[in-house]
């Protein structure tokens, strides 16, 4: 693998656990200095999860013929000196594949049987359930062993036409033999544990057979392909864009302008021009026709078509051959996603990252400013007791008390602000139930079983759409009046008890749910419309399968924002719960200053000293959290990090 995209994978890593490691150290500074609570710890502990867990998705999809297993093995697996991807004339990737590292399982090969497309559940879901799969064990010390277990990936056996069907496989029907049998696939999904060190940097790569093979598997159309951070789409120099390849590229890849980045196309078996007989310079020539009419055909820019040839350059790498590398253009097809995917990925997880942290970091600001105030005050009560008499303490200690008695009084209106808000709360919840979303899945898919014909399948499906978009509705005007009702409270209780709190945490935003909601429904009817052209049995079958991995897609759109909008409710209470906290220990604690003062004036001087000192230490936590902080976006916006920097 060329130097420049291997270390520009290791310098990414390198910097998630840079910034990691400063999260961590600041989570220890909030216990060192008693800063810290429920709320926090939970709040980090989700930041560190989703830096350790974060994963980049790299698919292939091509027809079949095009290179795509092989581009892979170039790309990722020439140092074992062979292919371990199976690479071959005709078809070799007969199910969705993919590869990566969890170093919890070990190393092994999961295949999911076809028989599986029987049953009514998404690919998705099976992966909860072991017992489901097909498990080979790799062995690592043996490469012969390994490459004839990814072998296994391949294959296939015969079936009876109306088998195939049941599985949702009509394209298999027109090779029946005279006996009525099909050749099918035998996995319906292959999932390969393997520790190659870029995969074990949250690399993941996801191999797709052909148009037939996309078009009847829900999973990759609704789920994996769309949520790719990068596809890679391999044509044959040779046959250029037949009218398969554009099929796949509109359907499944075809994107607006500024997604364009998340594309590209690689031009592959250039080696086929090169018969001898033409120069250098000609075959140059029509190596860029290629590329600019091939641009031109999918509607993206010419520099997002790379010309390529994956087995001369697996072959290069695999002898030392510089010349025959760079001759083959996989050293493009390897810059082109360093210099893109990386960054924008980086930027991605970055921008979240600054996200929760300036929350977190504005938050302890907020509280040590408070005991600061705090401070100030109780310093300037006590010096203006020096020299004062007994009535003078007495008067002071009544204000003190008045001032306490008030804020409990007030604290009558935070209670009923509580229940306001658990009652906001639920109703907001119920808006993104769950269950009632599971239920409308199995109510809309025994609907469209009982109806056969065209008008009551698109009744059936535009009564989902609308219902659950009705739910993401009403949970957008709770989320208003629950924000409303909590920057008037925290303006309400800064104006008359000198809380010192800002505006709420930014207003939560639905749109990320309902633009994912859009695009599942975007590309359902897709789907749906072609099939309702012509309806048959085997394609109402089809459908329903699709509906399922929707149903299951829209649970998973549900059940992320039911988890971003809790992580939003206890972000958006938990500032003014820590300075009620605050203001009713600072008030005992004033109080119970001017009793001991009361009673002993010689502790006077005592008390001076100790808030003298504590403004000492409340200064040097400022200068410190303003070290953590600038220090952590010192990390946040490096773009890239030397290794000798991260080691």
């Amino acid at each position: 693998m060329d130097p420049g995209l291997a270390q520009r994978f290791y310098e990414y890593s390198a910097w998630r656990a840079n910034l990691a490691s400063r999260i961590s150290a600041y989570r220890k500074w909030l216990n060192e200095n008693q800063l810290s609570d429920a709320q926090i710890e939970m709040r980090l502990d989700q930041l560190l999860a989703r830096l350790q867990e974060d994963k980049l998705t790299i698919a292939f999809v091509a027809e079949f013929s095009r290179g795509k297993s092989e581009l892979i093995n170039a790309l990722f697996f020439a140092d074992y000196g062979k292919r371990l991807l199976p690479s071959a004339a005709g078809r070799t990737t007969m199910c969705p594949t993919e590869l990566l590292w969890d170093s919890k399982q070990p190393p092994r090969i999961q295949l999911l049987p076809i028989e599986t497309r029987a049953v009514h559940a998404a690919t998705g879901e099976f992966k909860r359930f072991p017992d489901e799969w097909v498990t080979i064990e790799l062995d690592l010390q043996n490469t012969a062993a390994m490459s004839g277990a990814f072998q296994r990936v391949r294959d296939t056996k015969r079936v009876p036409a109306e088998q195939a069907q049941l599985y949702g496989l009509q394209d298999h029907q027109s090779a029946a033999d005279s006996d009525g049998m099909v050749e099918i696939p035998c996995w319906r999904y292959a999932i390969i544990n393997f520790p190659h060190p870029l995969l074990a940097q949250g690399v993941v790569i996801l191999d797709t057979p052909g148009l037939n093979a996309i078009g009847t598997e829900p999973e990759l159309t609704l789920n994996l392909l769309p949520n790719a951070h990068a596809a890679l789409f391999l044509l044959a120099c040779d046959t250029g864009v037949t009218e398969s390849d554009a099929d796949v590229w509109r359907r499944h890849l075809a994107v607006t302008p500024n997604r364009h980045a998340s594309r590209l196309v690689v031009l592959n078996k250039i080696d086929a021009l090169w018969d001898g007989l033409r120069t250098e310079e000609e075959i140059a020539d029509e190596i860029n026709s290629q590329r600019v009419e091939t641009a031109l055909t999918l509607g993206l820019p010419p520099e997002r078509v790379i010309a390529a040839s994956a087995q001369k350059g697996l072959l290069a790498k695999i002898n030392g051959d510089d010349a025959l590398l760079a001759r083959s253009g996989l050293l493009d097809v390897e810059r082109k996603l360093a210099d893109e995917l990386i960054p924008g990925k980086q930027h991605i997880v970055r921008e979240a990252a600054r996200s929760d942290l300036d929350e977190l970091l504005a938050g302890t600001r907020s509280i040590l400013h408070s005991r600061l105030h705090n401070v100030y005050e109780q310093l300037e009560e006590l010096r203006q007791l020096r020299g004062r008499n007994l009535g003078v303490v007495e008067g002071m200690m009544s204000k003190v008390r008045n001032e306490k008695e008030a804020f409990e009084k007030g604290l009558q209106r935070f209670v009923a602000l509580r229940r306001v808000f658990a009652q906001q709360t639920d109703a907001l919840f119920t808006s993104l139930g769950m269950d009632a979303v599971a239920e409308e899945g199995r109510r809309t898919l025994n609907e469209m079983r009982a109806k056969m014909f065209t008008p009551g399948l698109r009744t059936a499906m535009a009564n989902y759409f609308d219902t659950m978009r009705g739910k993401l509705g009403h949970a957008d005007e709770r989320i208003v009046d629950i924000y409303r009702m909590m920057d008037a409270m925290y303006k309400k209780f800064s104006a008359e008890h000198g809380l010192r709190l800002d505006a709420p945490p930014a207003d939560f935003s639905m749109l990320r749910y309902h633009k994912e909601f859009d695009r599942l429904e975007r590309n359902f009817r897709t789907h749906f419309d072609t099939a309702l052209t012509m309806l048959t049995h085997e394609k109402l079958t089809l459908m329903q399968k699709f509906f399922e991995t929707l149903a299951s897609q829209v649970r998973r759109v549900y059940e992320f924002a039911n988890r971003d909008v809790d992580a939003w409710l206890r972000a958006i209470l938990a500032p003014m719960e820590t300075q009620v906290h605050e203001r009713q220990l600072q008030l005992r604690q004033r109080l119970e200053s001017i009793k001991r003062i009361h009673r002993a004036t010689d502790q006077l001087e005592v008390r001076v000293a100790e808030l003298e000192q504590m403004e000492l230490e409340l200064n040097s936590q400022l200068e410190g959290l303003a070290y953590i902080a600038a220090d952590m976006t010192r990390v946040l916006d490096l773009q890239e990090l030397p290794l000798a920097a991260a080691a």
